[in-house]
C-alpha cells in the first residue's frame, strides 16, 4: 500500500477531500498553506496519520477563502480563531485564522505529502507553530504531547533546529532524550 493508499484508508478517504480543497484555493488563486500534522509529515523522517488538516489562509477576505470550499461541497463551521470545513470523509479541516499564521504563506513551498500536492509552512513556521500548539496550556493534555511528539519528530530529522530552540523546550527535549 502506497502513503495516499495508507492516509485514505485512515481518514474514510481523506485525500479526495484534501485534493478538492487544494484544487479550488489554487484555482481561487487563495494563499495558503498547510501547517500542523500535515506540514511535519513533510519535514519529518517518517509521516504520522493524522485526520486532522490544519491550514491557514492569508488573505483580507477569509470569507471568499471560505467560500470557495463550500461552493465545491465542503460544509462550514465557525469559531473565533477557527473555521472547520468538512467535506465526505474522516478528515477535519481546520482553517485558522489567528494572527499568528499570518506570514507562514510567505515561505511556503509546494511538496508532496501523502500522494497530495499541497503547500506547506517552512520548516521554520512549521517548528514555530508547533511550539506556540505545545505552549497553549488550554489544549488538551493529550494535545499538547502529540505537540512535543511533533517537536521531537522535527528536531530528529533537523538537529540543527535543536540550537534555535527556546531554553525551556531544549531543556524538555534533553530531558526526553535520555530517558
Amino acid at each position: 500500500m502506497n502513503s495516499r493508499g495508507f492516509y485514505d484508508w485512515q481518514t474514510l478517504g481523506g485525500g479526495n477531500d484534501v485534493e478538492r480543497l487544494v484544487a479550488v484555493l489554487q484555482s481561487e488563486q487563495v494563499k495558503w498553506c498547510m501547517i500542523g500534522g500535515l506540514a511535519v509529515n513533510h519535514w519529518s523522517l517518517e509521516p504520522m496519520a493524522t485526520a486532522d488538516v490544519d491550514i491557514v489562509i492569508a488573505t483580507p477576505d477569509v470569507d471568499r477563502a471560505i467560500a470557495a470550499p463550500i461552493s465545491v461541497g465542503f460544509q462550514a463551521e465557525t469559531f473565533a480563531w477557527l473555521v472547520n470545513l468538512c467535506g465526505k470523509s474522516k478528515v477535519s479541516i481546520q482553517v485558522s485564522t489567528d494572527v499568528m499564521y499570518a506570514d507562514f504563506t510567505e515561505s511556503s513551498i509546494m511538496v508532496n505529502v501523502h500522494g497530495i500536492e499541497m503547500r506547506v509552512a517552512s520548516l521554520a513556521n512549521t517548528l514555530a507553530g508547533k511550539i506556540a500548539a505545545w505552549r497553549n496550556l488550554q489544549r488538551r493534555p493529550s494535545e499538547r504531547q502529540k505537540d512535543f511528539l511533533d517537536i521531537m519528530r522535527l528536531t530528529e530529522a533537523h538537529p540543527v533546529l535543536v540550537g534555535t530552540l527556546p531554553a525551556d523546550i531544549e531543556t524538555e527535549l534533553a530531558a526526553r532524550n535520555a530517558s
